[in-house]
């Protein structure tokens, strides 16, 4: 089901009432951006320790934004069958009443999800606002100091209210008390809008909203007008307007609020962006982030990181994307015993079950919850645990997936994934390698990556003026190089050791040296003045 700013308020108590019947809840996020380009040394790197990498993904978070949320809400029924509601919200900033809202677009992304038929029209005119804490306090503030202000910046905004404003003054001159005039074809904000400026730059009308994206203007005597202001019947009341220009953070305080298992699939990108657009502005410390999120979601379940399990234990074929994880699990993959439960769309996402909509929200959220029950159960059946039921609950999948709550994968960097709830462990690789540089001057770290570009892919950082360490993290790419440069005239490659290679190492050693032949040469010396 998609969902725009124009239906949002009305379908939010339905999906309230589902999420809290919900066993859990997964989520999937589009953007208009990943990685900057435009920051100096912002690519991923295996060298990236994870706050290092927390930095780095930090500020293009705050470059890009949302265009498309995706939220599959999982309720189990009857038996062993699970119902899912799955949602694509199109989401915008909030324009109404705080500072304009900047935002960054990469041609890349914009081009990836054009090829996927992303709908940029819905973004950008039915687009859902949000807010996060400081943006709704500075709105909530000059909300009650009457020194809000639109940015509508946009000609097409400025015209329709430019429009309105005509249209009463013109109708106002030759009107009577208690007349009235309909306004037309106002969607999403400028509902609000057009209301807000009419009652500040006239006292003596009054304003309601009307279905059909109607607006009643009507002309009152100021003193009727000041009743009708205090009454419980006035659509512009503050606090409506906060709860209009919430928009989605409305859904997000749900989420957070019930704290049903939260699922997504490489999910570190969708964290900073939930923390960042809807909670507050993404800490400096990396740590803080992690207690944020922990205390926001205290479950939450990478398949990432579940489906890398599985392929350890089950024999689960390598994959590279979700929609591939989910087509080796429905290919008959589990074992003998209790069936998987059964997933059902409702009837309002069946187009799901007909055809694949891949890097849309909506279906990608669908694909990780489906993921997730099917991991799950294969685990199970495959656990020492021989009294599996014949129909196990949702809290015997949590039982089994126990090692990976709340570990998000991290990809290529110093730990295999994230523990949002302790202490990130380090990761595996492949042995460093030094490579020292002889009669070959001024050779750059890109360089470098260049020259053993056409055998396989290595990071590669500076150690000293004519040093390089490169890291891989497949074995193989190791032991090519190592082969294939064996007698290579410039470069000479081995395996790095950190007492041999370390510039700090070997500063200190040559310290210990000279504090050691001062010392013998300070006692010869002494010596031969006693004699």
């Amino acid at each position: 089901m998609e969902v725009g700013a124009e239906g949002f308020a009305q379908r939010l108590p339905r999906i309230r009432r589902r999420i809290l019947r919900a066993a859990f809840v997964a989520l999937d996020m589009e953007f208009t951006g990943l990685h900057s380009t435009s920051l100096q040394n912002n690519e991923p790197s295996l060298f990236d320790s994870p706050a290092e990498r927390y930095m780095k993904a930090r500020q293009s978070v705050e470059r890009f934004t949302l265009v498309q949320l995706g939220l599959a809400i999982f309720s189990k029924e009857n038996s062993n069958k699970y119902v899912v509601h799955s949602y694509n919200f199109f989401l915008f900033p909030s324009t109404l009443g705080i500072r304009d809202v900047e935002f960054t677009l990469s041609a890349s992304s914009i081009q990836f999800l054009s090829h996927y038929g992303f709908d940029y029209n819905k973004f950008f005119k039915d687009g859902i606002p949000y807010m996060n804490e400081v943006q709704e306090k500075i709105l909530r503030q000059r909300l009650l100091a009457g020194t809000w202000k639109v940015c509508s910046t946009s000609n097409a905004d400025r015209d329709v209210l430019k429009k309105a404003i005509d249209e009463v003054t013109s109708w106002i001159a030759a009107a009577k008390e208690e007349d009235t005039m309909i306004l037309q074809d106002l969607n999403g904000y400028h509902m609000i809008e057009v209301q807000l400026v009419l009652r500040q730059a006239l006292e003596n009308v009054w304003t309601e909203p009307l279905e059909d994206k109607k607006v009643m203007v009507k002309k009152v005597s100021p003193e009727h007008r000041q009743l009708l202001e205090n009454s419980s019947y006035d659509h512009c009341q503050k606090k409506l307007i906060l709860l209009s220009a919430r928009g989605f953070t409305n859904l997000f305080q749900i989420l957070v609020k019930v704290k049903k298992p939260l699922v997504g699939h490489n999910m570190l990108m969708d964290l900073m962006h939930l923390h960042d657009k809807f909670y507050r502005p993404l800490p400096e410390s990396y740590e803080e982030f992690k207690r944020n999120i922990h205390n926001l979601f205290p479950v939450i379940i990478d398949t990432k990181t579940v489906t890398k399990s599985v392929q350890k234990k089950c024999l689960f074929p390598r994959v590279s994307s979700l929609l591939e994880a989910y087509a080796v699990l429905c290919s008959n993959l589990n074992p003998k015993g209790p069936p998987c439960p059964v997933i059902a769309l409702a009837s309002g996402c069946s187009r799901y079950a007909e055809k694949k909509f891949p890097h849309e929200a909506g279906y990608d959220a669908f694909l990780c919850g489906s993921v997730l029950l099917m991991s799950a159960h294969l685990l199970l059946c495959r656990s020492k645990d021989d009294a599996v039921e014949a129909e196990p609950s949702f809290s015997q999948y949590l039982t089994v997936l126990a090692e990976h709550v709340n570990k998000v994968n991290f990809i290529r960097g110093g730990v295999s994934s994230i523990n949002f709830s302790g202490e990130d462990s380090p990761c595996r690789h492949p042995p460093a390698l030094v490579v020292h540089v002889r009669g070959w001057p001024g050779l750059t770290e890109r360089q470098i990556y260049q020259e053993f570009k056409a055998h396989c892919r290595f990071d590669v950082r500076r150690l000293s003026k004519n040093q390089f360490i490169l890291l891989s993290n497949k074995y193989k790419h190791v032991r090519l190089v190592l082969r294939d440069y064996r007698h290579h005239p410039h470069l000479q490659v081995s395996v790095y050791r950190h007492w041999r290679h370390s510039p700090s190492v070997n500063c200190l050693l040559q310290i210990s040296g000279i504090v050691a032949l001062w010392s013998l040469l300070a006692f010869v010396l002494g010596g031969a003045r006693s004699c």
